[in-house]
């Protein structure tokens, strides 16, 4: 119903007010960036007491990029927005790309609690006396390990998202066509780093970070609606084709 109501108020926005919102929410989301460094530099995932140790030595900064990562979800605003501005371009594609996104946001919200659970378990170990030390840092270094899996699934769906939306961009006449190409790019990035972590975890650690660097067109594409917005005389022009 909350959704619904969300479509319906968006709907009456400007479609400027609606980019430069969702280039707010967007640069706001980047949260998720700041949780993904974090936990590269605290868990390691060939050694659970190192990481245990870490995580109980920088309990507030693992916890922050627990909350960073609840932030993230934010983006399910985003979402909603860039489908009302690119419907005129193609609604469909548009509703797919939104269903792509918003899955990846279901899934990120989910595994939170896999980040969540070894806080849980580290924090009250005198609870869990049917365990040893060893095998509770070993459990908590498995739920941290079922994130990173969860998280790459995630990427696979905000990968064909990027895709898609970069395939709108490009097809729109509102915005620059470059950053549709380039986002299209970082999308088809995400999708191999991902696909290679599943199938070649060794071959996909030489791909990091190289691989990943077109993701920054997300920024430039963030920018861009925060501070240029849409066309708005052009998406009028499209919009009244397509009968909106």
């Amino acid at each position: 119903m909350s959704t619904v109501i969300l479509k319906k108020q968006t709907a009456k926005m400007s479609p400027r007010v609606q980019a430069r919102m969702a280039g707010l929410i967007a640069w706001i989301t980047t949260t998720s960036g700041f949780a993904a460094f974090i936990r590269g530099r605290l868990v390691v995932f060939s050694d659970p007491v190192v990481t245990a140790h870490n995580i109980q030595s920088h309990e507030l900064l693992f916890r922050l990029a627990l909350v960073g990562d609840v932030i993230a979800i934010f983006y399910i605003a985003y979402t909603l927005l860039l489908y009302n501005i690119f419907k005129p371009v193609n609604r469909n594609i548009s509703l797919l790309a939104t269903f792509f996104s918003l899955v990846g946001c279901a899934i990120g919200a989910i595994i939170c609690l896999f980040q969540l659970a070894p806080l849980v378990i580290l924090s009250d170990i005198h609870s869990l006396n049917a365990f040893n030390l060893e095998q509770l840092q070993s459990l908590a270094l498995i739920f941290l390990k079922l994130h990173a899996q969860g998280y790459n699934i995630s990427m696979v769906l905000f990968g064909s998202y990027n895709i898609l939306i970069g395939y709108l961009i490009f097809r729109s006449t509102f915005l620059p066509r470059i950053i549709g190409v380039l986002l299209a790019i970082s999308g088809l990035c995400y999708l191999i780093n991902c696909f290679a972590i599943f199938i070649a975890p060794a071959f996909a650690s030489h791909l990091v970070p190289y691989i990943l660097i077109p993701g920054i067109t997300e920024l430039v594409f963030a920018l861009w609606l925060l501070v240029k917005g849409v066309n708005v005389q052009r998406w009028n022009e499209q919009a009244s084709i397509r009968g909106l």
